[in-house]
């Protein structure tokens, strides 16, 4: 599935395992450094907050939605949640991107990742990243 080019994020939902919680910190902070407000469960859930609460509250709020792709993300069920809610939301058309981080099967997710183009993460960051902001039309300017 194509990705409507150069349409700025208003807010990235950012949805991964929490095993892969290094990669979504750095991915969220070249995103910000970029300019675009990033939304993902480890920074802005306070202690006391029901967490699933906040997480509801950011997806119904954000407009686009990158999916961290990992053998840990697979078997996560909240992952599998997020996934569900982005799908079945008519704001996140062709506003889903997923990433590949490791090499795992996207189809044991959910069999609609076929349909979407992967932005490969696997081999250099820096490829990915220039790929990743092509997606919203901005040139990637390294890492903060």
């Amino acid at each position: 599935m194509a990705h409507k080019k150069g349409a700025l994020p208003a807010e990235v939902f950012l949805s991964h395992s929490s095993q892969n919680r290094s990669f979504a910190i750095k991915l969220a902070e070249t995103i910000r450094h970029h300019g675009m407000p990033v939304w993902y469960s480890d920074t802005n859930i306070v202690g006391a907050q029901q967490w699933h609460d906040e997480i509801g509250k950011a997806l119904a709020r954000c407009d686009w939605f990158v999916l961290i792709l990992s053998p840990d993300s697979l078997g996560s069920k909240w992952v599998k949640h997020e996934l569900l809610y982005a799908l079945n939301d008519s704001r996140y058309e062709d506003h889903i991107v997923p990433i590949l981080y490791r090499k795992c099967d996207p189809s044991a997710l959910s069999w609609t990742l076929q349909a979407f183009q992967m932005i490969d993460f696997t081999r250099k960051h820096a490829d990915g990243f220039q790929e990743l902001f092509r997606v919203w039309g901005v040139g990637y300017r390294g890492s903060p």
